[in-house]
C-alpha cells in the first residue's frame, strides 16, 4: 500500500475519511478535550512520567488526541490509570491524572484491577524508558520491563482472563527474559506488541523494498548511547532487511568493534564504504571533514549515563548468509540512515528514517497510531519476533564487547514472516492551513 499520511492514518485507526470530525479554528494551539467516554480502558505502567519521556508522547496521544488531515482525532481507547515507578521533581504524572481522572496507582496489580481484585482494563501500555536505574557490566541498563509483564501476568492468570500489551523499545535488556515474555504470551493466548518507532516514523525517500527482494548486502548508520540507541539502529534495519525472504530470519554470528578496529573493518572489506557514502548522502545531519577524525574528536553529552568511543560497529551475518552492519558514527552523523545493495540495481537503495524533533516527537505519534491499532483489533502491525530478535542481536553484540570477539548465536534462530506492508508513515507531517 503506497498510501500517503492522511490516507494512512485513516486506515491505520479503522476511521474513515469521511467521519465526522471536531471543528475549531484553532488545532494546532488550542485542541479540544474529549467529549465522550473510550471505547477501550488502558493501564499504562510506566518507570517515569516526565516532559518529553516516552509514556509522556504515547499516553499523551491517547489522554489528549492528536490532529490529523481530516480532522482532531481522539483513538478509541484511553488511559484510565497509571502507574508511576519513579516520581521526582519532574514528575507529571499526578497532574495528569487530576486532569483527565486517571487512577494514579501505587501498584501494577491496581492499575490493572482499577481496584476491583480482578482485570478491569482492555489493554496495557508497558513503557519502561527513562529513570534512575543502574548499568550492567555490558552497558545494558536495567529497566524492569520483564519485572512489570511477570506482574501483568500474574494478575492475567489471577483473572482468567487477558487483554493486549504493548512493551515500549526491546522487551528486555536480556534476550532470554524477552524469549519468555513472547512465548509467555503465546502460551496464555494474548496479543502482543513491542518495538521501537524507528521502523514505523517517515523515510525520506518513502523506500518501501518488495517482499523478496534480495539483497546483498546491508548498512545502517546510527549514534547515541550504546544500548538505548542501539536497539533504535537495529530496528529499523531489520525492518529493511526482513523483506528479502518469508520464515527464516535468524542471526548466525554477532561481533562488537570500536575506534580503530571499525575502520580496519571497512578497509578490509568487512563492511562496506560504498553503502556508507550512499548511506550518509541521506543524512541530514553529517559533519564536513574526515569521518575518521569527527569520531575521535566526538565528546559525549554529560546528560549520557554511558558512554562508549566512537565508532562503534555490530557486524552481524544472517543464517542465510545476507552480512549486515550497524554504524554509530557519533560525531560524523546524528541520525538513522541506510543503504543496501539490491541485486540487478546498480545504484544501492537508501533513505533516512526521519525524526521530527521535539517537543513533539512526532516518531512517537507514529508508534502510538500502531498501538493504537493494536488495541482496537489486537493484531499488532509486525510479529513481536521482529523486537525479540533485534533485543537478541544487542544483547550478543554487548556480550562480544565484553569478550571482545565474534560470537556464534544459536538462540537466534528466529522466524517469522514479514508485514505485506511496513506500516512507516507516508505523506508530510506539517498541516499547511
Amino acid at each position: 500500500m503506497n498510501l500517503d499520511r492522511r490516507e494512512f492514518l485513516a486506515a491505520s485507526t479503522g476511521v474513515a475519511l469521511g467521519s465526522p470530525s471536531v471543528s475549531a479554528d484553532r488545532l494546532l494551539t488550542t485542541p479540544p478535550m474529549r467529549s465522550a467516554p473510550a471505547k477501550r480502558k488502558l493501564a499504562l505502567l510506566t518507570t517515569t512520567y516526565h516532559y518529553l519521556s516516552h509514556a509522556y508522547h504515547i499516553a499523551g496521544r491517547f489522554l489528549n488526541g492528536y490532529n490529523r488531515e481530516d480532522g482532531y482525532h481522539f483513538p478509541d481507547s484511553n488511559v484510565v490509570s497509571v502507574y508511576v515507578e519513579q516520581q521526582g521533581p519532574r514528575d507529571l504524572s499526578k497532574e495528569i491524572a487530576k486532569k483527565h481522572g486517571l487512577r494514579h496507582s501505587t501498584s501494577i496489580a491496581e492499575a490493572l484491577t482499577l481496584g476491583t481484585g480482578k482485570l478491569a482494563v482492555d489493554g496495557v501500555l508497558l513503557v519502561a524508558e527513562h529513570g534512575d536505574f543502574k548499568y550492567n557490566a555490558k552497558g545494558q541498563k536495567l529497566y524492569p520491563r520483564y519485572e512489570y509483564f511477570q506482574k501483568v501476568v500474574e494478575v492475567f492468570e489471577n483473572s482468567g482472563r487477558s487483554v493486549p500489551v504493548f512493551v515500549d523499545k526491546h522487551l528486555s535488556y536480556d534476550r532470554k527474559k524477552g524469549f519468555e515474555m513472547v512465548a509467555t504470551a503465546k502460551k496464555m493466548g494474548f496479543p502482543m506488541m513491542a518495538g521501537s518507532s524507528l521502523p514505523v516514523t517517515w523515510r525520506r525517500p518513502e523506500l518501501e523494498l518488495p517482499l523478496g527482494v534480495k539483497i546483498k548486502e546491508a548498512l545502517l548508520v546510527s549514534r547515541g548511547e550504546l544500548e538505548i540507541y542501539g536497539i533504535h539502529a537495529l530496528e529499523p534495519l531489520q525492518a529493511m532487511v526482513e523483506r528479502r525472504t518469508k520464515g527464516q530470519q535468524g542471526v548466525k554470528s554477532v561481533e562488537y568493534l570500536e575506534k580503530d578496529a571499525v575502520w580496519k573493518a571497512g578497509d578490509a572489506g568487512r563492511w562496506s564504504w560504498d553503502l556508507l557514502e550512499h548511506a550518509l548522502g541521506r543524512s541530514q545531519s553529517r559533519n564536513v571533514g574526515d569521518i575518521r577524525e569527527n569520531c575521535a574528536q566526538f565528546q559525549a553529552p554529560r546528560t549520557w549515563d554511558f558512554a562508549a568511543a566512537s565508532p562503534r560497529a555490530f557486524l552481524i551475518e544472517y543464517r542465510d548468509g545476507l552480512k549486515a552492519t550497524v554504524l554509530q558514527l557519533d560525531g560524523h552523523a546524528a541520525d538513522e540512515t541506510f543503504a543496501a545493495t539490491i541485486e540487478g540495481e546498480k545504484k544501492p537503495a537508501s533513505t533516512l528514517f526521519w525524526l521530527p524533533p521535539p517537543p513533539g516527537a512526532a516518531f512517537l505519534e507514529a508508534l502510538a497510531i500502531h498501538v493504537e491499532r493494536f488495541m482496537d483489533t489486537g493484531k499488532a502491525s509486525y510479529p513481536v519476533e521482529r523486537t525479540m530478535l533485534t533485543g537478541g542481536i544487542l544483547d550478543w553484540a554487548l556480550e562480544s564487547r565484553v569478550q571482545k570477539k565474534a560470537l556464534e548465536t544459536p538462540d537466534l534462530d528466529v522466524s517469522y514472516d514479514p508485514p505485506k506492508d511496513s506500516g512507516f508513515m507516508r505523506g508530510a507531517y506539517e498541516l499547511p492551513r
